[in-house]
């Protein structure tokens, strides 16, 4: 029985079953031309109340039609069967809110072709569906053709739901069952939403206000915490222990709290408003408005009667909306306060009368010297005495106090007003305020206190106030007891305790002590204790950080301001003398930080001696990299203070020593700090061109003579790199130097200096700005500099004469000795060079820095043929004037000028058959910037068109070097077309030239289109005829294919590198020249053994690599008997290859045959499968629908 589909049957049809006896009307349909629906329209609006049935054929009419029948009863006359507009049905449906049947009216309209327009903007808008809250809207309201839907509210719209889900699939009752279980599943979400509303409401009215009144009347008995308030502050706990990354403790009180959901604020009360956060409301605990209470304004020996009722209370404005209730409780708050005040008005009087009576006493008090101030264990057994007998003590704070049992009372005034009468002062002070000095403060009278007018014995007395619970025989009471009176008593008290104190602190804390360290530390008396102190200073923190570092150091450098160089050097220094060797790193960070944090607040011969000696122990022994950085930053701060001109070898040692370092960051922290500062040591003792950069330059040489062969390009750089960083302060030296410099005026015409005139300096220290003392003053130097150089010359300039007679020539003397080939020196005088030219400006490269390399390299046509004059062509001079004094400047003159350069090389190399490794050095160094690849393929373009073979050999073979990292786009409109150019040339030679190129590009590009030419090209280099017996040619291009097939796309290895190779081998077994074999059979070995690390797939295995590599072995057996025993090893492998892989096929082939045994299943399943008629997305749901 086939299965029903619930959407055949129309919904107008039930109705017509409930209502049999009502009538239906039909409709015109709006295509009639009819002016507005007739008065009998059931689809009119003022047809709402009584809707009359349509009755749909249960045999549905295709969308597609133009309308719908609809059966009408004999009461129309003329009309048995009319058609309705697929837009009246769709908006009755909506009107009755049949939105299922709708959306499935949609869908067929859909599936047909036609769109509804009211169908799809209802269906595209969400506020159809989502949650309508507060009161319905009225009717006029729009609200869409059916008002809102009772959905949850969704981000998605029905345009983006899967309409299959609704077609005639079968799935209708399941699906009914989701969309009954998703509304009963909000409806219950609502209960609990409104119940958790009212348990809220409930939670702030459970307490009786009778309570809430004695709570607030008596704030010493704290009121009990109400579940809301409870759950709250679980919330903002819960929230504090996540963001502080406390996320354990979160997980333990959330379990320890499981009746409640700590995801969202809702669980606490839907009505309560979140508050800030626990941080927040910390800090502004201390910012809430005081209570009235509290700011109550009470005058002294005034009358009751005199004060205005506002100073006594104010009373605040009462709510409309406050119940009968809380206005009496407020009544009672106030009267409450009125009575407090009124009694603290009284025992104030009382308190003033007395006052006034020991205004002579006091007087007479002031007169007294300090030869007549009691003991102070006698002040502290009064005091004991007056603190039993409830003998009042002054206040500063302007609080209402409660009458204590013997009705004396607090002075609410105390000492904070030392304007007022000297009456209303207390009786422990004099009429002097707070900033007494500290000798008044040293001769003020004995503390007096009332005595009791009772005759008891002093035995009883004293047996009454043992009861006073004391403790003055251990440390802690002793020190207790004993109230410092002096400074110098303090100091001794701090010093006894803190050693008490420190251990009990913790750690994460302790930086909090240092000030209190440091202080006693500095006014201590005792030597030992300062000892003690400073001891505790460099050990408070076990493994101290960054930041606490910082905070110990920023006291050590205030304790050194404070107590001058001779105790620095006496208690500070040993204590890091004693921590040079520690076993934690972070301790020896910070002596090593000290010492250059101290060394202003040395002694000049401590500095240049011991801790000299201590860093340079800790720079040869420490394993920490960050400890050695901090010590080479503290050495460059030795070196900005020292002033012994014999230190200048140990600090010259110390720099290589530095610079030879493993680790780059203490590398680094030498060209940031130490280089600077010393090279402004030597600028002042005037050794840096004398002595500093002259003996990096004979270390240099040095390395050069010795590494002919094998040169150390570690100490090279090493020692290159310090003088790239001796540039700044070598152009500073030449500018304070000038004849120009005492001219030099600052004044506001001065331009400011461009962003790019210098190098980006490696550390503020490097800054040629800093060095010379501000921007503006070396604005001023440089106009002057300029000026100088292009009008007047160097005459009388010896700094600047010393850097072009002496320092260039030697500089170009040593680039011509290093070995061009090694791209690493090459690289490293180039960036030296362009630093050195940009540093000293445009004009003294142009006229001073290249003119001596071109009197050098000599250019000319006429030193083509001559040897001797192309020697220093080969050379590194070549690449490093190319790349390092040619690129300083990139504007168009300095373009042309080393396009020029390029050009005029490589013809001269070219025509006079010398090597092209200066010139390939040039285009690589160059090449590694994309700025200079349209400038290099230019060069190439001048080879490519010359008229000398050689030239474009050369020009053919630089291409290889330049393609590697050149976009794509370059490749294809400039390198491609240039090559082709090339292999259409009469020259064999400049043909085979270009394979290098080629493979290059097979090698690095993806575009399809280029890679198919350039596979042509290759193929006709292989395949015709003109071409077999070029020797030359199959060398090429065998020797590209190793290189490039491990890199190249498989499927180019695959069908064209694998085939020609075994066709090349094959080919060579009949060759009749043995050396010709020999050579192709070695090119052929190292491509081969290169490809054989590749993946090859069996039938390229099967058909061409084995082949290949048996025909190779025939030629190595009688050639080569070395490689024939490789050659046998590699064929076994791949044969061994080859069995696996149909081994793995046959065990394949095995579980595919035991698989039939469940074919009928799988023809049953498929068979269902090809029932389905749903969309490939609806079959993709199949396999997903449970999870």
């Amino acid at each position: 029985m086939a299965s029903v589909n619930p959407f055949n049957l129309s919904d107008s049809e039930e109705e017509a079953e409930r209502r049999p006896n009502e009538t239906v009307d039909t409709e015109r349909s709006p295509s009639d031309g009819a002016p507005g629906p007739p008065p009998g329209n059931p689809f009119s609006p003022s047809a709402d109340a009584e809707r009359p049935t349509l009755l749909l054929a249960s045999n549905r009419t295709s969308p597609s039609g133009e309308g719908i029948l609809v059966a009408a009863p004999s009461a129309m006359a003329g009309s048995a069967e009319t058609r309705l507009s697929v837009d009246v049905i769709a908006a009755q449906l909506l009107r009755d809110q049949y939105i299922l049947t709708a959306l499935e009216f949609h869908t067929e309209l859909l599936e047909a072709g036609r769109e509804l327009p009211r169908l799809r903007d209802y269906f595209s808008n969400p506020g159809n569906f989502e949650r309508q809250s507060g009161t319905p809207p009225a009717k006029d309201q729009a609200l869409g053709p059916g008002g809102p839907l009772n959905r949850a509210g969704s981000i998605s719209t029905l345009d983006s739901l899967d309409f299959a889900r609704y077609s005639d699939d079968g799935n209708r009752e399941s699906d009914e069952r989701v969309a009954v279980l998703e509304f009963e599943l909000r409806k219950a979400k609502e209960t609990i939403q409104a119940l958790r509303a009212n348990l809220t409401q409930a939670a702030e009215s459970e307490m009786p206000s009778q309570e809430r009144k004695n709570f607030k009347s008596s704030p010493e008995i704290q009121e009990p915490i109400r579940p809301l308030e409870k759950r709250a502050l679980n919330f903002l706990v819960n929230e504090y222990l996540l963001k502080n990354e406390n996320k354990l403790s979160s997980i333990t009180f959330s379990d320890e709290n499981d009746d409640q959901d700590f995801e969202v604020w809702d669980d606490v009360g839907l009505n309560i408003p979140k508050p800030p956060d626990l941080l927040q409301l910390y800090r502004n605990c201390a910012t809430s408005l005081p209570s009235p209470r509290d700011t109550a304004d009470v005058s002294v020996g005034v009358d009751f009667g005199d004060l205005p009722g506002k100073c006594i209370v104010q009373e605040p404005p009462k709510k409309p909306d406050l119940s009968q209730q809380q206005q009496k409780e407020v009544v009672q708050e106030l009267e409450y306060q009125i009575s407090l005040l009124n009694n603290e008005k009284e025992t104030l009087a009382e308190q003033i009368k007395k006052l006034q009576s020991e205004i002579q006493t006091l007087k007479w008090t002031v007169s007294y010297t300090t030869s007549n101030t009691q003991d102070l264990g006698s002040q502290n057994t009064s005091n004991t005495s007056s603190s039993c007998n409830n003998t009042p003590t002054p206040s500063i704070e302007p609080v209402s106090v409660l009458p204590t049992d013997n009705d004396q009372y607090l002075d609410i005034r105390g000492v904070s007003e030392p304007e007022s009468d000297p009456g209303l002062s207390s009786i422990q002070n004099t009429s002097q305020s707070h900033q007494q000095s500290y000798i008044k403060l040293k001769s003020r009278p004995p503390v007096q206190f009332d005595q009791p007018n009772r005759k008891l014995s002093p035995a009883f007395q004293q047996a009454l106030l043992s009861f006073c619970r004391m403790c003055s025989d251990s440390r802690l009471g002793a020190e207790v007891s004993r109230i410092a009176d002096s400074e110098d008593s303090v100091m001794l008290m701090l010093g006894r305790c803190l050693p008490h104190i420190v251990p009990n602190v913790l750690l994460a804390k302790r930086e909090e002590l240092i000030p209190l360290i440091l202080c006693t530390a500095c006014l201590h008396p005792e030597p030992k204790e300062r000892d003690q102190l400073l001891h505790i200073l460099f050990n408070l923190i076990k493994r101290p950080d960054d930041e606490q570092r910082q905070m110990i150091l920023t006291g050590c450098v205030a304790f050194a301001r404070h107590v001058g160089p001779t105790r620095v050097e006496a208690e500070l220094l040993p204590q890091c003398w004693e921590q040079i060797n520690h076993k934690y790193p972070e301790r020896r960070l910070l002596v090593a930080e000290s010492c250059g944090a101290l060394a202003p607040y040395l002694p000049k011969e401590i500095r240049s001696s011991l801790v000299l000696s201590m860093l340079q122990q800790m720079l040869a022994e420490d394993k920490a990299d960050m400890v050695r950085e901090a010590v080479v930053k503290s050495l460059g701060i030795i070196m900005g203070y020292i002033d012994d001109p014999d230190k200048y070898s140990q600090g010259f040692e110390l720099m290589l020593l530095s610079l030879g370092d493993p680790s780059e960051r203490v590398v680094s922290a030498v060209h940031q700090v130490f280089i600077p500062a010393f090279a402004a040591w030597t600028t002042e003792l005037g050794t840096l061109h004398s002595a500093l950069i002259p003996s990096l330059l004979a270390r240099i040489e040095k390395l050069l003579v010795q590494g002919e062969h094998s040169l150390d390009e570690h100490k090279l750089h090493m020692f290159l790199s310090a003088l790239q960083s001796l540039i700044p302060p070598l152009f500073a030296v030449v500018l304070q130097n000038a004849p120009f410099t005492s001219r030099a005026k600052l004044h506001r015409d001065i331009p400011a200096i461009e962003v790019t005139r210098f190098p980006r300096p490696a550390s503020p220290l490097q800054d040629i700005a800093t060095i010379i003392g501000n921007r503006e003053m070396l604005s001023a130097l440089l106009l002057l500099y300029d000026h100088q150089l292009e009008h007047e010359g160097t005459t009388g300039w010896e700094s600047l004469l010393w850097v072009v007679n002496q320092l260039l020539p030697q500089l170009i003397e040593i680039v011509g000795r290093i070995n061009v080939t090694s791209s690493t020196c090459v690289h490293e005088f180039s960036r030296f060079f362009w630093r050195f030219c940009r540093t000293f400006g445009k004009i003294f490269t142009n006229t001073k820095v290249k003119p001596q390399f071109q009197e050098i390299l000599r250019l000319s046509e006429e030193n083509v043929d001559a040897s001797a004059g192309n020697g220093i062509l080969t050379k590194a001079t070549v690449p490093i004037y190319a790349t390092g004094v040619l690129t300083c400047y990139n504007q168009e003159e300095d373009r042309k000028l080393l396009v020029g350069f390029l050009e005029d090389v490589m013809t001269t190399l070219s025509l006079s058959h010398a090597p092209l490794d200066s010139l390939k050095a040039s285009f690589v160094e160059l090449g590694a910037n994309p700025v200079y690849h349209e400038l290099l393929l230019t060069v190439l373009w001048y080879g490519v068109v010359h008229t000398s073979a050689l030239v474009r050999c050369t020009a053919a073979r630089m291409f290889e070097l330049v393609l590697r990292g050149m976009s794509e786009a370059l490749v294809d409109r400039r390198a491609a077309p240039a090559l082709i150019t090339l292999c259409s040339g009469p020259e064999f030679s400049v043909r085979i030239s270009t394979i290098p190129a080629f493979g290059t590009i097979m090698e690095t590009v993806t575009q399809k289109e280029l890679l198919e030419r350039v596979k042509m090209q290759l193929a006709s280099f292989l395949e015709d005829p003109q071409y077999q017996d070029q020797h030359s040619l199959h060398m090429e291009i065998i020797r590209t294919f190793g290189r490039v097939g491990p890199n190249a796309e498989p499927r180019f290895r695959d069908d064209f590198v694998l085939p020609h190779l075994h066709k090349l081998a094959l080919a060579n077994n009949s060759q009749a020249v043995e050396s010709k074999r020999i050579d192709i059979a070695t090119q052929l070995f190292e491509a081969y053994s290169a490809l054989s690390c590749c993946f090859i797939s069996e039938e390229v295995m099967v058909n061409h690599f084995l082949p290949g590599l048996k025909c190779l072995r025939a030629d190595m057996e009688q050639l080569s008997p070395e490689h024939e025993v490789i050659l046998s090893s590699m064929i076994k492998e791949c044969e061994i290859k080859v069995e696996s892989r149909g081994m793995a096929d046959a065990q394949g082939s095995m579980s595919i045959a035991s698989s039939l045994v469940g074919e009928d299943a799988k023809t049953k399943f498929l068979s269902k499968m090809g029932q389905l008629t749903t969309s490939g997305a609806m079959l993709a749901n199949v396999f997903q629908r449970k999870k």
